[in-house]
Formats: structure tokens, C-alpha cells, sequence
């Protein structure tokens, strides 16, 4: 059916105004490729298969890769020192785009689980997020996004903020430990060293769930099993969540505590949200916003998303949705290349994926497939190409 979508019927006159372009907007392939090399993959692939104009277009829905996303549309990256979520030095980034005033700084690249070989969730700081936003207002930024995902914490932020000036202090007038486990002793708050620059500069939180930060939906109980809390831990995160979020709320006056989206990245979203004046948008819109990304659909005729797993998570407003949605209101078609696919047909349908694909074309072993991804990806970019071709027979023209 959806090859019929695309065709022109009994092949009509050449028209020059007639959308040719395929667009490669895949996102990353986790432990396997990032969303550049996935598009420029799918892009090779389009071309060899004999399609002229294809725009590589890597996306991110605020998680890893975002800054890499943003970049390959524009911008330059700027290198600078940073805490690690344990607290070590590491040589850490953000960006700016070519406006000049828009800074872009992607979490994981400071705070990131990634970057820690050891789980210590109780533990883990954000610190180093925080000396990025600082850093991004030293290079006179006065627009700020903020991806989140790939967190290795949950310490709603307290790290963070207190880089930006909040001190966070003990019955004894002592700044507390870092980390989750930390806030346990926490009694008050002091934001009066808040940097005054936070006033005059918008903040965007680029995040992609939509849970609170403290109970059965909240930032430990859903995330922190994954970065190596325990049960035990779990509750103790998520009991220290809940004292945080409440003295913001009874000192600060700020209630976050139930706040859709709080939860993103450990409760970092939440701390950002009551200490600045933070707004929290899906990350794909945000990046397609920026990146122009409704303007190269003008003359497309066909988009191409992707990811390792399309499943039922993914229809909760991951990259490949969130371009699907964008594509199909312009009634332009969007299929998807993965590497396994276990959403069902329908919501793909009602999500605007008009056909999906597993890019594995025999058996193989998961290593293997890790192993291969790219050239995976381009031999099956290859093989949709040929198809959209029989009813596009000017598609090189």
C-alpha cells in the first residue's frame, strides 16, 4: 500500500517542481553507530541505489548524541574542563549555533552513565551539567538547551545547581555530600548565590519522558534500577527525592514534586524547572525546530527514520516518531529501517511510519549484527531505494 502512496499514477510529465528529495533522518543505533553515522549509512545507501538528492539529517530526542545532532546542521564545539558524575575531571563540550546566542549542552557529556565505569547511583552527581550551563554563559549564550538522557543520576539536580550558586546545607550550616544518598541530610536551602545571569537567559530542557520525580512513575523508580541502585537504594533515592522536591516547594516556593517530565534524567529537569526559569519541550521538536527541518520537507518526497529497536517505547515520542509526526501532517510518507522491530503494525501506522524494516537480512548473532550495523543499514537503504524507484522512474533526473 504505501508503495502506491508514493507513486505517481500512469506516469505523468516531467515536472521540475515535483519533490525528489529523500531525506536520511535516523537517530543512533545504541552500541552500534551514532545517528551521523546511521544517516550518512542510509544516505549512502539512497545513492547508490540511484537517488541524486537524499539530505542526511541525524536526530536526537535529547539523549546521547544530541549535541552531535545539532552540530551537523550548523554550529561549532567548544571544549571545555567539567566534573564526571563521580566527581573526576574530564574534558567535557557544548555548542553553539550559528546564531551565535544559542547554546546546546547534551548531559551525558558531563554527567553521563557512559563516562563512569562504576554504578554508584546513590552516589552519582550532576555537578559537571551545571559547569556547562556556567560555561555556556561565559561564551555570552543567552539561549540555552539542555539535553537530557544517558544520566548516570539522580540527585534532582542538586549537583547542577549548586555549580550555578545554590548551597544546599545540613542542620549544621554544612553543605551536604554530593549525590542522591547526600540530600538525606539536607535542611535548608540557600539560592541566594544563584548566578544572576540565569535571569536574562532561556533555558529549554530537552527531554523525551514525561515522568514526575518522586513516586511509582518517579525518577528512581523508573531510571535508577538501570544505573545500579539497589532496591534498597531505590527507595532511599526516591524518599531523599521527595524531601528535596519538598523543601524547594516549602522554602523556595516552587512545587515540582508532581510536574510531567520532572523526572527526566534523575530529577534534573524538576531542579532546573524550580531554580530557573526552565521550560521542558519534547527534544526531537526542539532539534527539528531549530535545525530547519519543516523547510527541507517542502521538496521531499520520502523520509527515512531508524533506530536499533522500534518498539513500544519508541511510540512514546522517541526521534523516529517525532519526525514521523512532523512528515506525515505534510502528507510526505516516512518508513523505517531498524534493527528489530516489536511495535505492533497499527500504532506505526497511527504514529505516520507507513512500513518499517529489519535491516538484518540473515541469521546472525546480536555481536555480529553490533558489528555490521552500518554496512546493514546502507545494504538495506540500498534495497528501498530500488523499491521507491519502480514507481519514481525520474528519480536521478
Amino acid at each position: 500500500m504505501w508503495i502506491k502512496c508514493l507513486a505517481h499514477s500512469n506516469n505523468p510529465p516531467h515536472n521540475p517542481r515535483r519533490p525528489r528529495r529523500l531525506i536520511a533522518a535516523p537517530g543512533a543505533f545504541k552500541h552500534a553507530l551514532t545517528a551521523a553515522q546511521a544517516a550518512d549509512a542510509v544516505a549512502h545507501g539512497l545513492r547508490r541505489s540511484g537517488w541524486r538528492d537524499v539530505l542526511a539529517f541525524p536526530v536526537a530526542d535529547g539523549g546521547n548524541g544530541t549535541l552531535e545532532c545539532f552540530l551537523a546542521h550548523g554550529g561549532r564545539r567548544i571544549t571545555t574542563p567539567a566534573r564526571d558524575a563521580l566527581g573526576r575531571q574530564i574534558s567535557s563540550a557544548f555548542g553553539v549555533l550559528p546564531d551565535g546566542h544559542t547554546a546546546v549542552i547534551e548531559m551525558a557529556l558531563a554527567s553521563g552513565i557512559e563516562l563512569v565505569q562504576e554504578r554508584r547511583a546513590t552516589h552519582a552527581d550532576s555537578y559537571g551539567t551545571g559547569q556547562l550551563i556556567r560555561a555556556a554563559m561565559d561564551a555570552n549564550a543567552r539561549r540555552i538547551i539542555v539535553g537530557l538522557g544517558g544520566s548516570a543520576t539522580t540527585d534532582g539536580g542538586a549537583g547542577c545547581l549548586r555549580a550555578l550558586g545554590v548551597r544546599l546545607l545540613d542542620s549544621n550550616g554544612q553543605d551536604i555530600p554530593p549525590g542522591g544518598a547526600g540530600l538525606t541530610h539536607l535542611a535548608r536551602i540557600d539560592a541566594s548565590g544563584l548566578d544572576l545571569r540565569l535571569r536574562g537567559i532561556e533555558i529549554i530542557i530537552a527531554a523525551d519522558v514525561n515522568h514526575p520525580v518522586v513516586g511509582s512513575r518517579g525518577a528512581a523508580a523508573i531510571f535508577s534500577p538501570q544505573k545500579g541502585a539497589s532496591p534498597a537504594e531505590v527507595k532511599l533515592l526516591d524518599d531523599n527525592l521527595h524531601r528535596f522536591f519538598s523543601l524547594v516547594r516549602d522554602q523556595i516556593g516552587v512545587n515540582v514534586l508532581t510536574t510531567p517530565g520532572g523526572g527526566a534524567a534523575g530529577g534534573l529537569a524538576g531542579g532546573l524547572l524550580a531554580f530557573t526559569s526552565a521550560s521542558l519541550k519534547p527534544g526531537i521538536d526542539i532539534l527539528l525546530d531549530s535545525c530547519g527541518f519543516d523547510k527541507a520537507l517542502e521538496y521531499t518526497k520520502g523520509v527515512i527514520v531508524g533506530e536499533g529497536r522500534l518498539d513500544v517505547q519508541s511510540l512514546g515520542g522517541k526521534s523516529p516518531i517525532g519526525v514521523a509526526k512532523r512528515a506525515s501532517a505534510r502528507r510526505v510518507p516516512v518508513m523505517a529501517l531498524c534493527g528489530t522491530i516489536t511495535a505492533p503494525p497499527n500504532a506505526l501506522r497511527q504514529a505516520g511510519i507507513r512500513a518499517a524494516w529489519s535491516i538484518i537480512d540473515a541469521p546472525m548473532s546480536m555481536g555480529e549484527a553490533l558489528r555490521r550495523s552500518g554496512e546493514l543499514l546502507e545494504r538495506a537503504a540500498f534495497r528501498l531505494g530500488q523499491t521507491l524507484a519502480i514507481n519514481s522512474p525520474n528519480k536521478s533526473k
